[in-house]
């Protein structure tokens, strides 16, 4: 198992070249956050626009849009219900996230089946959250696009049926390569499992229990693939930087919100590209 530490992600955060626009920094679709749970897919969005992606897109619950936009003006909504302009965005994504306050419920399912037979091999797709759950109980395919799973160690159990006193390095990776999948297990000391290799991530601390952390995750891992050199850089990046944001906020902070994580987001990145 390797390390994750800073000096991997002093190489790996791209500076911008001086003739860039938006469409150079990726295009992202958010589908989750029912008429309950909205918050969790506003906090990935966000996530994904501090982190610096070019365009986001957020597919939720008619009810959410207008928080959305007080929260993150930059971005733009559709109602995730309307299949058919699901479907038709998901065809002009980069990538797309799926999970956050989904739900569980019928139209959840039908909401997850859409995305997953619209995706392309071209594509990437981050399932999260409730989505886990759906594609685990479901029995859903395979998607054509590259898979990641972002499970906590509850969510790691339905993927994989081993509890977190089961869960072991050698058994993880032997589900990761039955997945067909990059699977970024969270947990004290987060691993990211590859094909090929798997890593540990050092930051980390106990401020971070709190609600919407992983969301937050989730939308940081797909802004900086849309904007890395390689899914390894980016999604290494992110879950470092993550982490690290959070404990510089633990040393003045009790707990440490995920908001106020996505807010230092620009601000830690640039301090890593001057540092090249």
């Amino acid at each position: 198992m390797k390390l994750l530490n800073e000096e991997y992600i002093k190489q790996a955060i791209p500076v911008r070249e001086k003739n860039s626009y938006k469409g150079n920094f990726g295009k992202l679709l958010f589908v989750g956050g029912n008429e309950q749970m909205g918050g969790a897919i506003i906090m990935s969005a966000s996530a994904a626009v501090y982190s610096g992606a070019g365009l986001v897109t957020v597919a939720s619950a008619p009810v959410n849009v207008h928080a959305l936009h007080t929260r993150i003006p930059e971005a733009m909504f559709i109602d995730m219900y309307d299949l058919d302009t699901l479907a038709s965005m998901i065809k002009k994504m980069d990538g797309v996230v799926i999970g956050p306050g989904l739900g569980r419920d019928d139209r959840a399912i039908d909401v997850m089946n859409t995305v997953l037979k619209t995706l392309t091999e071209d594509q990437f797709i981050i399932i999260d959250g409730d989505a886990i759950s759906i594609y685990v109980n479901e029995l859903l395919d395979h998607p054509d696009a590259h898979l990641i799973f972002t499970p906590h160690l509850g969510e790691w159990k339905t993927l994989s049926n081993m509890g977190p006193d089961k869960e072991n390095l050698q058994d993880n990776i032997q589900k990761q390569k039955e997945l067909n999948a990059i699977v970024i297990l969270k947990k004290g000391q987060s691993e990211i499992y590859f094909e090929d290799e798997v890593w540990q991530n050092i930051p980390g601390n106990p401020s971070m229990a709190t609600g919407g952390m992983g969301d937050t995750l989730a939308g940081m891992i797909a802004g900086f693939i849309g904007q890395f050199e390689t899914y390894k850089k980016g999604i290494l990046s992110a879950v470092f930087l993550h982490s690290k944001i959070a404990n510089t906020l633990a040393e003045t902070y009790y707990v440490t919100l995920p908001t106020a994580i996505i807010d230092h987001i620009p601000k830690t990145m640039k301090g890593y590209t001057n540092s090249n």
